[in-house]
């Protein structure tokens, strides 16, 4: 009978959500609204998707890690597809009667940094679990840390592109939309969700959020200690 480990990495869910993903990048990679800013949004994700399955063996994640890593990038491509600046949430929360218009731009961008840090820390956490484990107070820093790290970098390279190309599609890529905090406030909102997932982490004592790969080697070491 497969324990609860088994369960929590079973390699169905993975693959499934893998499946799922790639059908909704073929999806909203058809006729986006401006094919050039499509492109450069994707960049990193032709980079971070091909480097995730590549570690699946090596670094087996939780699947609530995956499924968090899936829905963060599942709502980075609806903005790569309508240019982040011009999604039309507006125009679907009017079906239900909602509206975000006081916020007076359009938020999406915020919204996905926002996931970024919130979806993307567990994932960070159990990377720091499986090959470096932090101790202590550590373990709640190093991983915000990480996301704060990657914003950062994240902020440069859209600067750096913004420069190189120019025009409307540097324009386009960066997003600012008249806000000349812009970076800044991307990287709060990024800041923000790591610390909410992170607290909601430490309180879980990361249980169903531990990665397979730290639980063998945890009992390695209980292993050595018993038979030196």
């Amino acid at each position: 009978m497969p324990d609860a480990t088994d369960a929590r990495s079973s390699p169905r869910l993975p693959l499934l959500l893998l499946a799922a993903f790639a059908a909704i990048w073929i999806a909203l990679a058809i006729a986006p609204l401006y094919r050039q800013d499509w492109l450069l949004e994707n960049a990193l994700v032709l980079i971070a998707v091909p480097l995730l399955v590549y570690g699946y063996r090596r670094i087996r994640l939780s699947n609530a890690a995956y499924l968090a890593l899936f829905v963060f990038f599942a709502c980075h491509e609806v903005g790569a597809h309508y240019t982040y600046s011009k999604v039309p949430y507006e125009l679907w929360l009017s079906h239900v009667g909602l509206s975000l218009a006081w916020l007076g731009r359009n938020s999406y961008d915020r919204l996905v940094h926002f996931l970024y840090g919130l979806l993307v820390t567990p994932a960070a956490a159990e990377l720091f679990a499986a090959v470096a484990p932090p101790r202590g107070i550590w373990r709640g820093i190093l991983p915000v840390s990480f996301i704060m790290s990657h914003s950062l970098l994240y902020e440069l390279i859209e600067w750096a592109a913004a420069t190189v190309f120019g025009g409307d599609l540097g324009m386009a890529y960066l997003g600012t939309q008249g806000d000349s905090w812009d970076a800044q406030h991307d990287m709060l909102a990024a800041t923000v969700g790591s610390v909410v997932a992170m607290t909601l982490l430490l309180i879980a004592r990361r249980g169903e959020l531990t990665p397979q790969l730290t639980r063998q080697r945890r009992g390695q070491v209980r292993h050595r200690h018993v038979n030196p």
